[in-house]
Order: structure tokens, then sequence, then C-alpha cells
């Protein structure tokens, strides 16, 4: 051992945190976010509060949108359970099992109750993918090979294509689905930036209300999945049972916002198209614009021709 490691071996692997894609998307528009920052202090009065609520609002939509293609918390479960650790052993050991459930595939989790027991570390994050050009079964297969724990497999193989519960193929489909329709609602926002820049107002109120109208649409085929009988998960003496994550009800939040904003700004338009280019900074001043001319040069000899 050097320092209580094996050096000439492979390590264990750790239980991942974050997903890399997430942390891509999170740093781009924190960068985004950021630079505007920057330059809110070149914007006089009022404007400066409405211009800082438009574009952090919008930055948040479009990246809760982007962000929930990549997260594994659209479904989650946990239990508590005294299991088998290995296949062929009789050994028990107190863990948290919990499954999330994501768009591209899910994560079984498996976290040991303390961490150290049986001389080993037992904290695993396993990810089984099943989009379009992935493999489930080899990925369970590489599973089986590498002597992953028997919680974990367990799981697995409920949402493997030979699996008697066949909900592989609901879950590919519905996933495929949802993200289509994420990404359509993510370039439609852009659309909608687009034309409250130009600007066309209540054009981008409508594009809003496309947005948000794509967001609920990618949450309908995602729930299309609960049609579908779901086995049991019994690990011990404990069921593990799924119910929507956090990414699910963040984004029926931003759906709904999307709504409430499309709607506020075509209502706004044809009831108060003042109140609506004052939040939008467009307002003319009228005073300015009737104001009369103070004071007029005139060429003389042009007048005494005239006369």
């Amino acid at each position: 051992l050097f320092d209580g490691v094996y050096p000439f071996y492979p390590q264990q692997r750790k239980a991942a945190v974050f997903d890399i894609s997430t942390i891509i998307v999170i740093v781009v528009f924190l960068t985004l976010a950021c630079s505007f920052l920057l330059i809110i202090p070149g914007i006089r009065g009022r404007a400066r509060l409405y211009w800082t609520l438009r574009v952090l609002l919008s930055l948040v939509v479009g990246v809760v949108i982007v962000v929930v293609q990549f997260t594994g918390d659209w479904e989650t479960g946990w239990v508590q359970a005294n299991t088998s650790y290995k296949s062929f052993s009789h050994v028990q050991v107190n863990a948290d099992i919990g499954l999330h459930v994501g768009l591209a595939g899910l994560n079984v989790t498996l976290r040991g109750n303390p961490v150290n027991q049986i001389n080993e570390t037992i904290n695993y994050n396993e990810h089984f993918p099943w989009e379009f050009g992935a493999d489930y079964d080899l990925s369970y297969s590489e599973g089986l090979e590498k002597g992953l724990p028997s919680p974990i497999l367990y799981v697995a193989e409920k949402f493997s294509t030979q699996s008697p519960c066949a909900v592989h193929r609901q879950y590919r489909i519905a996933g495929h689905y949802a993200s289509a329709t994420l990404w359509v609602a993510f370039c439609t926002w852009i659309i909608s930036n687009i034309l409250f820049s130009m600007p066309v107002l209540v054009y981008g109120g409508y594009m809003l209300l496309v947005t948000g109208a794509f967001v609920i649409f990618s949450l309908l085929s995602f729930s299309t999945v609960r049609n579908s009988p779901m086995c049991l998960i019994q690990i011990g003496t404990g069921t593990l049972h799924v119910a929507y994550g956090g990414s699910f009800w963040l984004i029926l939040a931003v759906g709904l916002l999307c709504f409430v904003t499309g709607i506020t700004v075509v209502a706004l338009h044809h009831l108060n198209l003042d109140l609506l280019k004052a939040f939008f900074d467009l307002r003319e001043d009228k005073a300015e614009e009737y104001q009369e001319m103070p004071e007029v040069f005139v060429n003389p000899h042009f007048v005494n021709e005239s006369l």
C-alpha cells in the first residue's frame, strides 16, 4: 500500500456530483450575465432597472431550457434498506439506493450508511444512457463485467430492453421527444429576444407564448411514461418509489413564466402601449417631439425676393 492506496491498480471510481455539460452551460450564461452587469451602470434613470429585469429574466429562461437537457432528476426516488452488496455473497450492508431519471438516461446511486463498510468505500453513481445512438444493454453488460454492486445492477436491469417491465422503449421515446421540443423552445426563445430588440414588442410576446407552449409540450411528452405500468423495485424490505424531480418542476415554472410574460406583453400592447414602451425604454419624449424651434435664421435675400 502507498498511503492506503494500491499504486499499481485502477483507482475506485468516485461518485459524480455535476455533469460537465451542465457546468459548461451555466458558465456560458453566467458570462453573459456578468457582461451585462458590467455595462448596466451606463444606463441612466429608471431604464436601468427595466433593463436589468428584462435581461436577467430572459437569461434565466434560456439557461433553464438548456440545462434540463443534461440533468438527471426529471424523476427521482430514494430508499434505505439492508441489502446484499455483491452477487453470490450473503454479506449485508445498510445503504441508500437512489434512482435519477433524465432525458438521456438514468443514474443509479448507492451510498453506504456509513460510507465505509466491510473494508470498502460504498459510494457509487453509475450512468446508463438510452438516448438515440447509445446502447443501454451494452452499458448494463459492461456493469456486469466490472462487477458493480448488486443493488445497482438490480435497479438498472428493470429498465433494460430484456426486462419484463418493458419500460425501456417508453422512457427512451418520451425523453427523445421531450428533448426535441425543448430545443424548439430554445429556438423560439432566441427569436423572441430578437423581436424584442428590433423592436417588435407584440410579436415578441407571441413568441414567448410559443416558447411556453413548447415547454409544456415537453412536460406532456415526458409524462406519457406514467401511462405505462411500472414494476415494483423491491430492495430488501423497502420499495423504491419514483416521483417527479427538480428539473420537471423547474421547467414547469419556466413554462408558466413564459405564458405570464407573453400574455402581459400582448395585453399591454392593446391596452396601454405607452406603459409597454416605457418598460422597454422606447417611449418617445413628446415634449421634444412637438417642441417649437426657439430661434429661426432666415436669409434676408430670399425674403426680399419673395416679397
